[in-house]
């Protein structure tokens, strides 16, 4: 595999944003969260599916069990549909796939809010559920790397950051939009309306709504890198995965610990702590839902900052600077909350922000790989690490809590300090691809 190949935004590394580039931009990220949100609505609604999907004479601890066991294999067809997905995108395209993505995830979203129960489907419900989850999964899996490698590929080479932060502040919103419809429907329903009918509406909408996000990603071109390895004919003949793995070992491990140290952000600060903050101060599920909002919104807009520091100084400079950032913050809020329950919007919010070094990411992963096949380096080393690190982390975090009641903000500060290893390495191999995200000329 040839060493020297296209950067992200080498064809055209000095021009300024466009129009063009904005609506790219701008119909990747709304098409990202969407599909997010298709992907993580059932979470929020765990608790009906286990009780409709399940036999009724089923032990309540072992009913949610079994949901949790359903929401969890759609991380786990997440690394088998990516890397098919990137090898296509590949050898075929980046735009294909990126439309494939949302289309395969908005079909099993509308058809989960049309399945049959066990009330009259029997078991044949769960078994149908779980292939749907399994097909959601794997669209997500190829969703976020391709996502990733299409903006940074059509942006100039000085706002890939940026790009890549936009785009993870998309996905994060998918998060937000989640939760904000799961409370307005338990909001606007009775709990014996939202068990008849109302828990179907979300999937129903998400799955309408993903077929908008289809529509609107016809309107996107490929992108001018892949467009370019097109024309001279130097699009990887081989297995794309075979070509990572033989010569690209070190891209892999980075790429694998900083996606560990993505999914402690998300999985533990965003989604773990509204649960963990009720039981630890006994802050009220309602009040603790609100925060969360608050943080995720934060999020949001902290990948977005975050992106365009790494545009500035660079990704190793964001990188420290940022998990610092984060590290301090994960203190202060787990203990600022529990000597003043008040403070916990103001905290969780500026911890939220802090979770926005995320942004830098995958600006890191996409650097990482040749173009010829970074589609496939990328999305093997995200979602496989994402499976094993997204799914370990609750079971390690309730584990380390019978000892250690801040050992959420315990592992949260290590895995900090992963991510300042590897951006102390990448600062001192400054010569590497993976690297070379520095500020434009």
């Amino acid at each position: 595999m040839p060493t020297a190949s296209l950067e992200p935004g080498q064809h055209s590394a000095q021009r300024p944003l466009t129009g063009q580039d904005a609506r790219t931009l701008g119909l990747a990220a709304l098409g990202g969260a969407l599909e997010f949100y298709d992907f993580i609505i059932f979470v929020f609604f765990t608790t009906v599916i286990g009780q409709l999907f399940f036999p009724p004479d089923t032990a309540e601890w072992l009913r949610q069990l079994q949901a949790f066991g359903l929401f969890a294999a759609g991380y786990l067809a997440r690394p088998l549909g990516g890397i098919i997905m990137a090898h296509f995108g590949d050898r075929t395209g980046r735009k294909r796939m990126f439309t494939l993505s949302v289309f395969m995830m908005s079909v099993p979203t509308l058809l989960i809010g049309a399945l049959p129960t066990y009330a009259t489907a029997g078991y044949a419900a769960p078994l149908a559920l779980l292939l749907l989850r399994i097909c959601q999964g794997a669209a997500v899996g190829g969703e976020v790397p391709g996502a990733w490698v299409f903006v940074s590929e059509h942006v100039p080479h000085n706002r890939v950051g940026f790009a890549c932060g936009t785009l993870t502040s998309g996905l994060t919103l998918g998060i937000l939009l989640g939760s904000l419809v799961a409370t307005l429907v338990n909001t606007v329903f009775t709990p014996e309306e939202v068990h008849a009918y109302g828990w179907r509406l979300p999937f129903l909408v998400g799955g309408v709504f993903g077929f908008l996000a289809v529509f609107l990603r016809r309107w996107l071109a490929e992108t001018p890198v892949f467009e370019e390895m097109r024309q001279r004919r130097a699009l990887v003949q081989e297995l794309p995965l075979k070509a990572v793995l033989r010569g690209h070992g070190v891209a892999v491990v980075v790429s694998m610990l900083l996606t560990w140290v993505l999914t402690a952000g998300i999985v533990v600060v965003i989604l773990m702590t509204p649960t963990l903050v009720q039981k630890l101060y006994g802050i009220a599920p309602a009040q603790a839902l609100e925060a969360a909002s608050v943080a995720t919104l934060a999020l949001t807009v902290g990948c977005i900052a975050y992106g365009l520091l790494a545009d500035r100084v660079g990704v190793g400079r964001a990188l420290v600077l940022g998990c610092g950032l984060l590290l301090g913050a994960t203190y202060l809020f787990y203990l600022g909350v529990g000597a003043a329950p008040e403070r916990l919007v103001p905290l969780y919010a500026l911890v939220g922000f802090c979770v926005g070094v995320v942004g830098v990411v995958p600006t890191v992963m996409v650097r990482a790989f040749p173009a010829e096949v970074r589609f496939s380096g990328l999305s093997f080393s995200y979602n496989v690490a994402y499976a094993i690190f997204g799914g370990l982390t609750p079971l390690v975090v309730t584990l380390m809590m019978k000892n250690h009641p801040l050992a959420a903000a315990h592992y949260v500060a290590a895995l900090c300090g992963v991510g300042m290893a590897v951006a102390v390495y990448l600062l001192s191999a400054g010569r590497s691809r993976f690297a070379a995200v520095t500020p434009a000329p």
